[in-house]
């Protein structure tokens, strides 16, 4: 499946400190795997067992995530765990995502969004309901430890159809997610890339027609002239 990116993406995506951590990290691992660098194979491999599990239950991962990043940015200690769950989170799921693409970065700074991602598994713009029915779930999701699970599964749905996501951007609304009222706007943005989405030859489209010049309407004056 050939895949976009979504448009109007590049000028809204500002990201916070979670998220510019884990854009940093991810450049960085994703810059040796697609190089196969050994060492960084290797820790892409060890850091992609943590994907679907909480940070707390992944201490073989210490150390290689990346998750230090946070206090050499000025992290405090406030709102520590929520950073770390939705640092761990994105990293480990890239990491999955990333496994058996050498060719292409499955993180993608100013690409998609989850919802537009979630649409281009859908063939032909249609709506596919099985596909429906796990981004529906991942909406329901009742604690931060389903919600990455749920993730896990969209996300082996990705790696198979190499489709890419901005992993800093789901970083934030990780954080969001986990804060009180946070839950209804990322929900709402995820809706809103996943709704707004066109394929490729559609929104080409839809450009050539913009493009493109009216024809002349014969005035009231030509008209008269005929008569």
């Amino acid at each position: 499946m050939t895949s976009s990116t979504s448009p109007a993406r590049s000028d809204r995506r500002q990201l916070r400190l979670v998220g510019a951590a884990v854009d940093k990290r991810l450049r960085e691992l994703q810059s040796g795997y697609r190089n196969d660098r050994a060492d960084v194979v290797a820790d892409v491999a060890r850091i992609r067992r943590g994907a679907g599990r909480s940070v707390a239950d992944a201490p073989e991962l210490w150390g290689v995530t990346g998750l230090e990043l946070l206090y050499s940015a000025g992290q405090g200690a406030r709102t520590a765990a929520e950073a770390e769950n939705a640092f761990h989170s994105a990293v480990t799921l890239w990491a999955l995502h990333q496994q058996g693409h050498r060719e292409q970065g499955m993180h993608l700074p100013f690409g998609p969004e989850l919802g537009h991602s979630i649409r281009q598994l859908m063939p032909n713009n249609d709506i596919d309901e099985p596909i429906r029915k796990r981004f529906v779930r991942l909406g329901t999701a009742s604690s931060f430890d389903l919600l990455t699970q749920r993730l896990r599964e969209l996300v082996l749905l990705f790696r198979r159809d190499a489709i890419p996501l901005d992993y800093a951007v789901l970083a934030d609304q990780l954080v969001q997610w986990q804060q009180p009222g946070g839950r209804g706007s990322v929900h709402s943005s995820w809706g809103h890339s996943f709704h707004a989405y066109r394929p490729p030859a559609t929104a080409a489209a839809d450009d050539r027609s913009s493009d493109s010049v009216a024809p002349d309407l014969p005035s009231a004056t030509d008209k008269d002239a005929n008569s």
